[in-house]
């Protein structure tokens, strides 16, 4: 498939980048600065920043599917209105090149852990993390609305870590998935890059959210 990726530079991207390079996909990275993006054979990459929706479109046209791994950054001061002022332009974007199919990297707050009640609105929320996790779960909401688009939405689980790539997890939906003896549930980001790529691979989640963990 010829693959499209937003963030290929970041904590998740980039093993998206080298599990669907290691799969024999041929990917178009957008990034704002190329030069920060290794050359490797399979790989183009072009000028684009994602919160412009018209250079989204011409790196996107021709494209099989876009992921967006995009994060402002944890440590940005406006990661919520960027956040979700990049979830538009994406969407705005790949519309206008005529893609169909958009995988979107979202985080764990949205996730519920009771009836009624999703992790970002519980008292424990890391308040570091709070306006991130709320522009996530805003962009899945604007997703809800999209009847274009093949679009997915992937939550990881709390415990997000580096680690070994063991090719299996566990996939779930709008519930956080539970862990072993008391402890949250987690995967590593090899493990998540894997779930991904099988997602664009197989799309067993079109027009929904999952979550997995291994």
């Amino acid at each position: 498939m010829n693959i499209a990726l937003i963030g290929a530079t970041g904590f998740i991207g980039a093993p998206i980048l080298s599990e669907l390079l290691s799969r024999g996909h041929k990917v178009t990275v957008l990034a704002r600065n190329p030069g920060k993006v290794t050359p490797q054979k399979g790989l183009t990459v072009v000028a684009a920043d994602a919160l412009n929706a018209g250079q989204v479109a011409k790196a996107a046209a021709g494209h099989d599917a876009v992921i967006s791994a995009y994060n402002p950054g944890w440590s940005e001061p406006k990661i919520h209105d960027l956040h979700l002022e990049a979830s538009k332009a994406i969407v705005t974007g790949i519309k206008q090149a005529g893609v169909k199919r958009l995988l979107v990297v979202g985080g764990a707050g949205s996730l519920y852990v009771a009836p009624g009640l999703q992790l970002v609105d519980t008292p424990e929320f890391p308040a570091q993390y709070k306006q991130g996790a709320l522009a996530a779960r805003e962009a899945l909401n604007q997703l809800k609305l999209e009847t274009s688009l093949d679009w997915s939405f992937v939550s990881p689980p709390i415990g997000l870590a580096p680690g070994e790539r063991t090719g299996k997890y566990r996939l779930g939906a709008d519930d956080l998935l539970p862990g072993q003896n008391g402890k949250p549930a987690g995967i590593s980001v090899p493990d998540l890059a894997v779930a991904i790529v099988d997602e664009i691979e197989n799309a067993r989640h079109v027009r929904r959210r999952f979550t997995v963990a291994n």
